[in-house]
């Protein structure tokens, strides 16, 4: 059951091939090493961002230097993955699992201000990360998402594909809070957690009809390919 649960997930998500993927306790992850490594960057990125902000709800993206090595982290996913697909070099799942984490750090870099900016009332006109200091803290956590994404995760078993699964659900909400909070009765009104209950409701029903919309066209290529 858990096993269908993770391969209808990722089904319009990703290719899932067996040989491209992680195993923990038995079961495929929902997605392949680099989107694992995407979706599990994402939201690893999220609580590194809520760690260094304190609190404040940054609505400024990063300075140029950051987001310089934001387009880095984007890129080496692109080039890992172009050139393999081309046959001019051969990747491992490792590497997938690296570039698709950096390219996941990278995008929730972006999404947070983005989100802050049209949800929260108090909002804070600063960056984050910000500052030589909080830029390394940043990186480190970076680096510390690695580890724990390649070496901890595998060894909790069936917790490894939920936690993946939890990954994939945050990351769709969170890029849908972007276009939710253009609502005009939502935007710029929540102080508090509680106060963007609806509009993270309306988030979720929208990845979900946007997984399975991805599934359904799948289906559909597959059956005329």
């Amino acid at each position: 059951m858990l096993d269908r649960f993770f391969i209808a997930l990722g089904y319009g998500l990703c290719h899932q091939l067996p040989e491209r993927s992680f195993f923990a306790a038995g079961y495929q992850l929902p997605v392949c090493a680099r989107d694992t490594g995407i979706y599990l960057g994402f939201a690893l990125g999220l609580l590194g961002l809520a760690v260094l902000a304190r609190g404040s709800r940054p609505t400024e993206l990063p300075r140029w230097p950051v987001l310089v090595l934001v387009a880095l982290f984007v890129g080496a996913m692109a080039v890992d993955g172009v050139t393999s697909y081309a046959g001019l070099r051969t990747t491992t799942n490792d590497l997938r699992l690296l570039t698709g984490l950096l390219a996941g750090w990278a995008l929730a870099t972006i999404t947070v201000p983005m989100v802050n900016s049209q949800i929260w009332r108090d909002g804070r006109a600063v960056r984050v990360p910000d500052g030589s200091r909080q830029v390394l803290w940043w990186l480190v956590l970076l680096a510390a998402s690695f580890v724990v994404s390649r070496w901890m995760l595998p060894v909790l078993g069936v917790v490894y594909p939920l936690l993946v699964s939890a990954a994939i659900v945050v990351t769709f909400v969170a890029v849908n809070l972007v276009f939710v909070g253009l609502i005009p009765a939502f935007e710029r009104r929540a102080r508090r957690l509680r106060d963007i209950g609806p509009q993270v409701a309306i988030a979720l029903v929208l990845g979900a009809i946007e997984l399975a919309g991805a599934s359904l066209l799948r289906m559909v290529a597959e059956r005329f390919a």
